[in-house]
């Protein structure tokens, strides 16, 4: 199950069909089964307290993944901060809808085992986020790292 929620407030506008969709086909075509995924979304400050009460970090970030996933099941939850898709969609040149997807698509890459800790990671992370962009939404990702 695909499930979305909204940590302090409601955001308004969001593609949730869309997400919906989209999630369980990058799952079933990196060859795994779908279980329990929510995406949580939220602003700077609510994950901002998230990432220094769960990983110890003191910074704002776009998403924080917490996995749940076992051998035969992706699960996991997808905090998202609304705040940092709008500042990086606006960064990047791209529409807010893009960066909300590759937020999303960069969470679930996560849940499936990909990392982004070293340059080799993040060039494959970046390659997946776009293939799946391109191939589920036709967006067009030129220029964005």
């Amino acid at each position: 199950m695909i499930g979305f929620s909204f940590y302090s407030h409601e955001f308004n506008n969001l593609p949730l069909e869309e997400l919906e969709k989209a999630i369980p086909q990058i799952i079933t075509q990196e060859g795994k089964e779908q279980g329990d995924i929510t995406v949580i979304f939220c602003t700077d400050e609510d994950i901002l307290v998230l990432n220094q009460e769960h990983l110890s970090h003191d910074f704002y970030t776009d998403i924080i993944t917490f996995d749940y996933s076992n051998d035969a099941y992706i699960s996991g939850d997808l905090f998202i901060s609304i705040d940092r898709v709008m500042e990086n969609a606006a960064e990047h040149h791209v529409s807010m809808e893009h960066e909300l997807y590759r937020v999303v698509f960069h969470g679930v890459l996560h849940l499936l085992g990909y990392n982004d800790k070293t340059e080799e990671q993040i060039v494959v992370m970046r390659s997946k986020e776009n293939a799946y962009l391109t191939q589920l939404f036709h967006v067009k990702h030129d220029g964005f790292a």
